[in-house]
């Protein structure tokens, strides 16, 4: 059984449940954006429970939230039988490492984690017809041959690669939600994320955007992987989270993943320069080799989500990196920065794009 950080039921005042949407589970819930995510769901009127093992999530990511009375946390791992007392509305599945240095640090607990866990939240889903969620991500496109990747691209995956345990993982998982709708009628909506970042990222999770500033911060040498010709295409999480929301709020549920992630695409040796200039860095950019089967590009096709959800990202790289820059900034201890011309003027190929 998991341990409950803190429960609530009722209103103090009414005696009557507090939320006005219902219950929603949120699994990866103190993680960069599951935590995120409970704070949407609270304001959107829901009671939220959050549940994560503690691997990569952070009990400070949940502060903000934690003496919220519609909120309680469970320490838990969705691997193992959930709790029998659990019953909830909704189900949003974020348990999950999404880091390369964290999910190949325990490859089988990771493959095990889309798996298992999948089907045991999809089993209690079942159990109480609640809709759920699954957070698939952008790796099922592989390092791709179609580009920009619509969501009718099967990808181009190493099965027995180092990031294997994620990619096929995760595409085992869209697998187990599909065959459970069309064998139970659950109402399953999946969301492929692509490249996110914003504050409440680990400093030591590997991924670029955090790897680039806290290596500008702190002046050490920024690490570019191969020549940094390769793209991608950066997601700020306030944008990343409103996706999750219009999609499992639609009236119909789409009959296949649905690709949520910025459009606008960089180099990474554009992103390397723009932190560095952004932050007034001494930094210098030092080469490595590139890693197993990192892609050479990413960028979603995100037709879907703008016809059928009305969505589409709203924040520039420069403004995110802004609120991410300053997230790192304290989490380390302080440094002052000074945003140069050309961080500030960054934006204006993203509104062209879009």
């Amino acid at each position: 059984m998991g341990r409950v950080i803190k429960v609530l039921r009722l209103d103090t005042k009414s005696g009557r449940r507090r939320a006005d949407r219902g219950r929603a589970l949120v699994t990866g819930g103190a993680g960069f954006l599951g935590s995120h995510l409970c704070e949407r769901l609270l304001g959107n009127g829901y009671e939220v429970i959050a549940l994560d093992n503690f691997h990569t999530g952070k009990k400070y990511n949940l502060a903000g939230i934690e003496r919220d009375a519609a909120f309680s946390c469970i320490k838990h791992d969705v691997v193992d039988a959930l709790p029998q007392d659990l019953v909830v509305d909704e189900i949003y599945n974020l348990a999950c490492p999404a880091s390369p240095p964290h999910y190949q640090a325990d490859p089988i607990h990771t493959f095990k984690t889309n798996v298992f866990g999948s089907i045991n939240l999809l089993e209690l889903a079942r159990r109480h017809e609640a809709k759920i969620f699954q957070a698939s991500t952008s790796e099922v496109y592989g390092d791709p041959l179609v580009h920009p990747q619509p969501e009718g691209y099967f990808g181009n995956v190493n099965t027995h690669g180092p990031r294997s345990c994620y990619d096929e993982g995760k595409r085992s998982a869209e697998t187990l939600f599909y065959d459970y709708s069309r064998t139970y009628g659950i109402d399953v909506r999946v969301a492929r994320i692509f490249n996110t970042y914003g504050p409440r990222m680990q400093p030591d999770d590997g991924r670029v955007v955090s790897n680039f500033i806290v290596q500008a911060l702190r002046g050490d040498d920024i690490t570019v992987y191969g020549s940094g010709s390769q793209t991608r295409s950066f997601c700020f999480v306030d944008d990343l989270i409103e996706g999750f929301i219009r999609l499992v709020n639609a009236p119909e549920a789409p009959q296949h993943p649905v690709n949520i992630g910025n459009p606008v695409e960089f180099t990474i040796m554009e992103l390397a320069e723009l932190v560095i200039d952004y932050t007034n860095s001494r930094s210098r950019i030092v080469h490595r080799p590139l890693p197993v089967d990192d892609p050479k590009q990413r960028k979603p096709d995100i037709s879907f989500a703008r016809e059928h959800l009305g969505w589409e990202p709203k924040v520039a790289l420069a403004e995110g990196l802004a609120h991410t820059t300053a997230y790192f900034d304290a989490l380390l201890g302080g440094r002052k920065f000074a945003t140069s011309q050309r961080a500030r003027t960054a934006s204006v190929r993203e509104v062209v794009a879009l």
